[in-house]
């Protein structure tokens, strides 16, 4: 039977990430970054197109039960055989230089035999190694990319069909350890870590590490499991943070609707800051600060909806053909044709980020301000303009109200900061007046009086889920009466099944896209923040109860959900989803636990 998407554990090492399946194979690898080709692509096609399983030989179907160990990403999958019982535990070490998985067989009872199979296939699948023995290693190089695999002295490999094989056997208290490790094929072969090693500093450091959070409420072990996440979901060597590590898992089984996320938005800026700052990672929300200030440096015209990993500005997007897609979901793709949109969005995203950064005493430096200040007279006249929005429409431009309600964020943002820093430069005058300007035109052409609701763009009679911000952000007070308009309508109409939708797909054609898309799990968590802002929080944390049920068994939430088929949907794990999820604990429980 095919994996699910929500069969798929995350291991890394804050550079680069893997998803391990119940079955014990590791299904997708980009190595020796994020955004790099894959060598292991099974996920996106077969098993021709590379993967790595370990598991017990006479294995009748996937694990008895898997966790990660408390407080860490060190991942442990069991299996109950009629030989015997054994644990794999999977592991990606902080790398000193180069990128290892390390993949550890112990013996838990009786006699097990055990198999490993590995097939590389570098280049998301399409290129084939070559394979000779060096010092009892496997050696794997094509073009650019070197891969050694080593293992216990006793275990013996060979090669078969394009792969390499191993089978052993452990006892109760055996273990067996295997260590991939990628270099480029130019350069000698790293240092060799020592698997059992890494195994007990990765544990240590990860605990360390979660011991900084100042949570201590409700659902503790979920907005720790998230931070994990997010932590390993951020590139260490430049604090960006890509939205999902992988690429093409759809939206929608079968259908087009499938980005590549291994890219930084700045629409996750904001909440990504407050995030750091509630939960007690000052470190981490400052460097992603820095890695936000480095990419969004230049003419306030070329600033972008996302970046690569260093800030990258080139994201181009072509299909790969060789991949028949999770589930048959097609194209595969690479990249994302999305950057060079126009979202205004960002503007007001970026300013709030580094109003609430200089609010939250986080380290100055003496060009920020001259950068928000380009921004906000950049959209003196931009702002009027049509964009694709939050949601990167590919329908066309239009003027969308949460673009709107952005720009006049950005302009508020100047205005209070100058306002409480009189030594800073600015047109205090001008900027206040744009912020009028906005507010009264979203209100006048945004707002739908005989329904009492924002739409999603003017002259439409479309919703949003986008707009359940509008209190979050202070456009307008929690208890004026079209806020509570607007989310009573958007979950009148874009609820299914208890969770939402972003927008309707049906027929709209808003975004020029065919087909449909799951439930937005984000949008769901902004709907339980905005039903507590109102008043009503024991709804709020009803839903907030549902959506942390949608969790798989480790913990992990992707882009969307499908309450239908009762299956998550999109790229995995998901920045945004997680993002929400502590933001919303934040919310609805700061009080009861968070220092």
């Amino acid at each position: 039977m095919p994996q699910r998407i929500e069969d798929y554990a995350l291991i890394g090492d804050e550079q680069t990430a893997a998803l391990v399946g119940r079955d014990g194979s590791v299904d997708w690898l980009c190595l020796p970054r994020f955004d790099s080709g894959a060598c292991f692509a099974k996920l996106l096609g077969d098993k021709d197109n590379g993967h790595w399983r370990i598991a017990p030989k006479h294995a009748k179907g996937p694990c008895t039960r898997r966790a990660y160990r408390r407080d860490t990403l060190v991942l442990d999958t069991e299996w109950e055989t009629d030989e015997g019982a054994i644990r794999v535990t999977d592991l990606m070490p902080q790398r000193d230089r180069a990128p290892d998985v390390v993949r550890i067989v112990e013996g838990l009872s009786g006699r097990v035999t055990v198999r490993s199979t590995l097939r590389l296939r570098f280049d998301y699948g399409s290129v084939v190694p070559w394979v000779r023995e060096s010092d009892g290693h496997r050696v794997a190089v094509a073009g650019p990319d070197s891969a050694w695999l080593r293992s216990e002295p006793e275990v013996r490999t060979w090669g078969r069909n394009f792969g390499t094989h191993s089978e052993f056997t452990v006892e109760k208290g055996e273990k067996v350890a295997f260590v991939l490790t990628w270099h480029p094929s130019h350069e000698p072969r790293p240092p060799l870590v020592d698997p059992y090693e890494a195994l007990r500093t990765s544990v240590r450091d990860w605990r360390k590490w979660v011991g900084h959070c100042r949570y201590d409420g409700p659902y503790r072990d979920e907005v720790v499991r998230s931070l994990i996440t997010l932590k390993a979901l951020t590139y260490r060597p430049t604090g960006g943070i890509v939205a999902a590590p992988t690429t093409s898992l759809p939206e929608e089984i079968g259908g087009v609707r499938n980005w590549d996320y291994r890219h930084c938005w700045l629409r996750d800026s904001t909440l990504t800051l407050n995030v750091g700052l509630s939960a007690g990672y000052r470190e981490e929300a400052e460097a992603w600060r820095d890695w936000l200030l480095r990419a969004v440096a230049g003419d306030p015209a070329d600033l972008q909806i996302m970046y690569g990993l260093a800030g990258e500005r080139r994201l181009p997007e072509f299909e790969v053909p060789w991949l028949s897609g999770f589930a048959g979901s097609t194209p595969v793709r690479v990249g994302n044709q999305a950057v060079n949109q126009l979202q205004l969005d960002v503007y007001g995203e970026v300013m709030d980020t580094l109003a609430l950064a200089r609010e939250a005493g986080l380290s100055t430096k003496p060009h920020i301000w001259a950068i928000q200040a380009a921004l906000v007279d950049w959209l003196r006249t931009a702002w009027r303009q049509p964009d694709e929005g939050l949601w990167e429409v590919r329908g066309g431009r239009r003027h969308f109200v949460h673009s709107k309600v952005m720009v006049w964020v950005a302009a508020d943002r100047a205005v209070r900061s100058l306002e409480k820093n009189p030594k800073l430069d600015g047109d205090l005058d001008g900027w206040r007046e744009l912020r009028d300007e906005v507010h009264r035109e979203v209100c006048e052409k945004g707002y739908d009086a005989e329904r009492n609701t924002f739409t999603q763009s003017y002259g439409s009679s479309e919703l949003d889920a986008a707009l359940l911000l509008i209190p979050r952000v202070g456009f307008l007070p929690p208890d004026d009466p079209r806020v509570t308009g607007t989310i009573d309508a958007i979950r009148a109409e874009l609820s299914h099944q208890g969770f939402l939708r972003r927008y309707s797909t049906d027929g709209t054609a808003v975004d020029g896209l065919p087909g449909g898309e799951g439930t937005f799990l984000a949008c769901s968590f902004w709907l339980a923040e905005a039903l507590h802002m109102t008043g009503r929080t024991q709804e709020a944390r009803e839903l907030f109860d549902r959506l942390v049920g949608l969790t798989n068994d480790v913990g992990l939430l992707a882009e969307e959900y499908d309450p239908v088929a009762g299956h998550q949907l999109g790229n995995f794990p998901q920045a945004f989803s997680h993002i929400g999820l502590v933001n919303t604990a934040l919310a609805l429980f700061g009080g009861d636990g968070a220092g």
